[in-house]
């Protein structure tokens, strides 16, 4: 059932446009989203932080290079390793450590046996920290040697400004990551067809191996379903990090990526950017369509 409806959506999704402003290695995306100086900053007071790419080029920017904690937009770099390293058909037996996790869950029973790309569907969708700790422990071996991985991995990117100390995207010391670091993360991810598919799913389910156990998923990223253009990707709040948000969005051939960090209204903000940025490229008002934020909060 999971492969099946991965293969739908990404067919139906994501179309051959988003492949032909794709950065050709890890470290070339780098040269896009440094040296941000001269880049216009027209929402200075949205965000302690925020990078606007169009079609593969930073159009805003506000400290897009500012250090700060990135909540659950840590689990795209989770998602992006589980992705490499394992199969989506892989049985994950859920342990004690994944039950004992805090903040969004969706409720995993020590003993449950799930598949991986069930969990990562849970990831997501609904941001599920019990999901993230079993994908970090199955992948890594424990979450410690996952999150040596994460760290690897980022020094790959060329990243210099993001440091991983847990899979999910708990406030600790040490966990930081910046706007322009988040872009360059999250555009690698979109290169994974299933990660593709995922991000833009409003509502679902999965189920344990068994079938006995069913979990109902509804994406936490209010822009999906709502905002016309939007197809994805992920949100994150904690206490110190703040309300956060990686939105992506396409019309007629133009692709945005907005990251929001620390940005207190980054539903009614992300949609007022996005507008302007189609806006801009389209040179003429894009008028909102009604009631698209009426349940955002």
């Amino acid at each position: 059932m999971f492969t099946f409806r991965i293969c739908l959506l990404s067919s139906l999704l994501f179309l051959a446009a988003f492949h032909q402003t794709a950065i050709a290695s890890d470290r070339l995306t780098k040269t896009s989203t440094s040296s941000q100086a001269s880049v216009a900053d027209p929402f200075p007071h949205v965000a302690k932080s925020y990078i606007l790419q169009m079609n593969g080029q930073t159009l805003w920017a506000h400290e897009p290079d500012k250090r700060l904690p990135p909540a659950s937009l840590t689990k795209i770099m989770t998602a992006l390793i589980v992705l490499e390293k394992t199969s989506i058909d892989e049985v994950i037996t859920i342990g004690k450590e994944a039950v004992s996790e805090t903040g969004s869950r969706i409720g995993l029973k020590q003993g449950d046996k799930i598949q991986v790309g069930e969990l990562i569907a849970a990831m997501l969708i609904t941001s599920a920290n019990d999901a993230c700790r079993a994908l970090a422990e199955h992948t890594g071996g424990s979450e410690k040697m996952f999150t040596d991985m994460m760290n690897s991995r980022a020094k790959e990117m060329g990243l210099r400004d993001t440091h991983f100390t847990n899979a999910c995207g708990h406030d600790e010391k040490g966990l930081y990551s910046t706007a322009s670091d988040r872009a360059i993360i999250t555009e690698i991810a979109l290169r994974n067809r299933i990660f593709r598919g995922l991000v833009t799913v409003v509502k679902d389910e999965i189920r344990t191996v068994d079938g006995k156990r069913i979990f109902p998923l509804e994406n936490k990223n209010e822009l999906i379903g709502r905002y016309p253009m939007a197809t994805g990707v992920k949100t994150g709040y904690t206490s110190n990090a703040g309300k956060c948000l990686i939105a992506l969005a396409e019309n007629n051939g133009t692709r945005v990526l907005l990251v929001l960090l620390n940005a207190p209204n980054r539903w009614w903000d992300a949609v007022s950017i996005l507008d302007k940025a189609f806006a801009a490229r389209q040179d003429q008002s894009v008028v909102k369509p009604p009631a698209i934020l009426d349940r955002l909060d």
